[in-house]
């Protein structure tokens, strides 16, 4: 049965709904008011505080005040105020450096290497075509002294951090070759870093991503474009103690080896998902082993979860580090900037790894020593327990045509980076 209500009702009906709207916006609007006003009241009270501390410095210090130094401090103290624990502030002359370290190239003499409990600079590598190469320093080799300096726990940083300069320039050194000290006069010049590391073992093809970079898509391409033209029936990507670096490198890495679909995505703070990378139709037909362990970070963690998500390999090792957060690198007017976090990274499965890491599907724990040999790259296939691991699930793949299933909570029995100069 139809009913029908008077036009007065109606209208009276229409005038409580728009009453009613008006209300809960005007509400919204004097919380939004509030929120801002309160905001307002916030940073009066901040500059008010920085404005106080400046009169009390400039009426009663007793020296001499580095205007750019201060603000770069002040800049420096508001983003470390924030909470953002992967915030940070960069001089004009500290973000040109990170610039460069992400072009995969220093001025340098291309050695890579840690202190040693000696306190010297032991070498662990040394790049091909460098000058440290041309002069005969090998790995294995120590540095004891920069321009007659020996180095000692308090002195390391900075006179390492000095074997870095303009092309051109020199740097002398005292390198200890066995029990044999040589002063070395070397020239700088600028130097590709190796990021990618690659051999065949038997029938398997191990390759080492050591970070993300501007030169690591080319170097990655040419070896997995080797190890597959000379016939390996699986791959081992090793990932371990890789910090991670740009995002638009491991998904171009990613692209080559994944089937069609999304590597990876972004939530930002108001909620909204974006897709950062895609991966097109080409694909690596092998079965695929990635190890992992705590310090193996950021874009290394997705490149480990993303193999996973496609089912096109496992991790070997442990549990990942877990930073899944997405920052962004703002420059400033005078040439300096900031690093922000502005959303949280998704793998293709749609999950997020912040805090929490990626699991191992196959648990193989190291020693300490095993540990230190790994960053000292003393450590092959019969004395690396994980590598062991991941190469043993490698062939088997291959051979039954399938991935071994996850062995989750297992165990077979894991620092600090490496530095260049």
């Amino acid at each position: 049965m139809n009913r029908k209500i008077s036009l007065g009702v109606a209208i009276a009906f229409m005038a409580i709904i728009a009453a009613a709207t008006f209300s809960i916006t005007m509400i919204y609007s004097m919380q939004l008011f509030g929120q801002r006003v309160n905001n307002i009241k916030e940073r009066e009270t901040m500059y008010e505080k920085l404005t106080e501390i400046d009169k009390k410095v400039t009426e009663q210090y007793y020296g001499d005040v580095d205007q750019e130094t201060l603000m770069d401090y002040i800049a420096a103290g508001y983003v470390a105020g924030i909470g953002d624990q992967y915030a940070a502030y960069f001089t004009a002359e500290q973000y040109q450096d990170y610039l460069d370290s992400l072009s995969g190239s220093i001025v340098g003499i291309g050695i890579q290497g840690s202190q040693g409990i000696d306190g010297y600079f032991h070498i662990t590598q040394v790049y091909a075509g460098s000058p440290a190469e041309e002069v005969g320093i090998q790995a294995g080799d120590m540095i004891v002294a920069v321009e007659g300096v020996t180095l000692t726990s308090e002195n390391y940083e900075t006179l390492i951090d000095s074997i870095q300069g303009e092309a051109g320039t020199t740097v002398n050194l005292t390198i200890r070759q066995g029990t044999t000290d040589t002063p070395m006069s070397i020239t700088r010049r600028n130097v590709e870093i190796p990021s990618v590391n690659y051999r065949q073992i038997d029938t398997v093809g191990y390759i080492q991503i050591v970070e993300f970079n501007t030169n690591t898509v080319d170097q990655f391409t040419r070896a997995l474009n080797n190890l597959t033209q000379s016939g390996v029936t699986s791959l081992v990507f090793d990932v371990r103690n890789n910090p991670g670096g740009t995002l638009d490198s491991v998904v171009k890495i990613l692209d080559q080896l994944l089937p069609e679909g999304t590597i990876v995505s972004a939530t930002y703070a108001d909620g909204t998902t974006t897709t950062l990378g895609t991966s097109d139709a080409s694909e690596v037909a092998l079965p695929m082993m990635v190890l992992t362990n705590q310090d193996t970070a950021s874009a290394a963690e997705l490149f480990a979860q993303a193999i996973k998500d496609y089912n096109k390999g496992r991790t070997v090792g442990t549990q990942t580090y877990g930073k899944g957060s997405m920052q962004s690198i703002i420059e400033l007017d005078d040439g300096s900037a900031i690093r922000l976090t502005v959303a949280h990274y998704n793998a293709p499965n749609g999950e997020n790894y912040d805090g929490v890491g990626v699991t191992a599907d196959f648990v193989v724990n190291m020693t300490a020593e095993q540990e230190q040999a790994l960053i000292n790259g003393t450590l092959d296939e019969t004395s690396d327990p994980q590598l062991a691991k991941a190469l043993e699930l490698a062939r088997a793949a291959a051979n039954q045509g399938s991935l071994p299933s996850p062995e989750s909570g297992s165990s077979e029995t894991s620092s600090s980076q490496a530095d260049a100069a």
